[in-house]
């Protein structure tokens, strides 16, 4: 579907494009309340695309926006009204680095996303705020984009609306987190925190104190008089005699990651248990670096939030390209939190998703390694082999019709719940090693 782009165009420079009269787009800025932690929230543009053909249509199958500056930005994604109608067709976006103000060649922006997103029928589902989107693609710092939509040759000859309507290109500024301070804190500093910020805090407060940016990790021995503690009364006999659970790994909490509390809906929805984790990749591209992941994380939660409608960040875990864990829906890393990853099968699962694109691109053992140091544990705590298979009940929207028990791996990729690519083929072929080695985390 990509044909027509297959070359790309060469590095422009910026002197040598003029761009149209007018200043730049308008940003939607959230601010952090009176005395709160100080974070530099980020901000929002979201720009109508139009036309690109000669007939101006509304809903034509070229759209786009011409080269045009605007205000800093580091990852871009488009949207549309309908969350149930599919983009079929390529976008492509090239952008101008704020530093060098050099552009780049034309790049891919993954379009296979709605399959990723809470369940039919479900309060988040159906709020009336939900749209469609292609994946957020992360572009580095920049003040100049370009974007081109078409939609595939049979959608073309099929309609003049064959792209969805309402098309935006949405250019999102993470923010930067400033140096909080170290925890614990005291009662007089966590009173200064905003609420958003005390509640998701305290979801976690079972494990570390108030304010905590990072769970350290525990050996065997802590991690199940953990499990003891959590979970005392609902441990089978055999779960009390052999805990079969692995270490705890160390993961960064939300406030350790930078995340704007007000952007997200207040209230955590919780299921029942854990009995099936999925992985998946964020196709938002391997162009950052390590260091960067909290902002890249920061990115994508603003862009499920402000952009596509969700109540929160759709994952419950996040890990980076080398191998760190980052705390993601917001509810507590040792509870059932409800997600929104893998259409269909949210209940009783939790997502995982690796910052990348692995497709063609090998993830790093780091990467696969924290997969199975992060299943060994949470799958743990719920009893849950990561060799063995379970039974889902499909939520709908996905390959199997409402209601039917699936049977999957307990450590599944994304796509055995959905016709997708994701994790990539990459990620995909090594989930095995990660189910091997989280067993053997576990003991088994």
């Amino acid at each position: 579907m990509r044909g027509f782009l297959a070359s790309s165009i060469g590095v422009t420079c910026a002197a040598a494009l003029a761009f149209p009269p007018g200043p730049p787009a308008a940003a939607t800025v959230a601010r952090p309340a009176p005395n709160a932690e100080v974070f530099v929230p980020g901000s929002t543009q979201s720009l109508p695309l139009a036309s690109l053909g000669r007939d101006r249509v509304l809903g034509a199958a070229e759209q786009g926006l011409p080269a045009r500056e605007v205000n800093h930005f580091s990852m871009v994604g488009v949207v549309w009204d309908d969350p149930d109608t599919a983009l079929h067709g390529s976008v492509q976006v090239r952008t101008r680095a704020a530093t060098s103000g050099v552009w780049s060649d034309w790049q891919d922006v993954e379009t296979h996303y709605g399959d990723d997103g809470a369940d039919p029928d479900t309060a988040e589902r159906t709020s009336g705020r939900v749209r469609g989107a292609t994946a957020p693609l992360w572009v580095g710092d920049s003040d100049g984009v370009e974007v081109r939509v078409r939609a595939e040759a049979e959608q073309r000859a099929a309609s003049a609306g064959a792209l969805p309507s309402g098309l935006r290109l949405e250019l999102v500024d993470p923010g930067e987190a400033a140096a909080p301070q170290s925890p614990p804190m005291g009662a007089a500093r966590a009173a200064s925190l905003a609420t958003g910020s005390v509640t998701a805090s305290a979801a976690n407060a079972d494990l570390v104190p108030l304010g905590a940016l990072e769970i350290p990790a525990l050996d065997r021995a802590g991690t199940e008089r953990e499990l003891f503690a959590l979970r005392d009364g609902e441990l089978t006999q055999q779960q009390r005699v052999k805990p079969y659970i692995g270490p705890r790994p160390g993961i960064v909490t939300r406030r350790g990651w930078g995340a704007d509390e007000s952007l997200r809906e207040k209230k955590f929805v919780y299921t029942k248990k854990v009995k099936a984790a999925f992985v998946h990749h964020t196709a938002t591209g391997n162009g950052y670096k390590c260091s960067q992941a909290p902002s890249v994380i920061r990115g994508i939660y603003r862009y499920h939030v402000r952009s596509m409608g969700w109540r929160d960040i759709g994952y419950n875990f996040v890990v980076d390209k080398c191998g760190k864990i980052y705390e993601g829906r917001a509810g507590g890393v040792t509870k059932p939190v409800l997600g929104a990853h893998t259409l269909g099968f949210n209940t009783n699962s939790m997502g995982i998703a690796v910052l990348g694109s692995f497709g063609s691109t090998r993830p790093k053992a780091a990467a696969v390694t924290a997969i199975a140091r992060l299943t060994a544990w949470k799958l743990g705590l719920f009893g849950a082999n990561p060799r063995g298979k379970t039974y889902l009940k499909s939520g709908g929207g996905n390959l199997y019709q409402k209601g039917k028990n699936v049977r999957l791996n307990v450590i599944s990729g994304h796509r055995d719940g959905f016709s997708t690519e994701c994790p990539g083929a990459k990620l995909y072929g090594k989930l095995g090693s990660a189910r091997s080695t989280a067993a053997g985390l576990q003991g088994r």
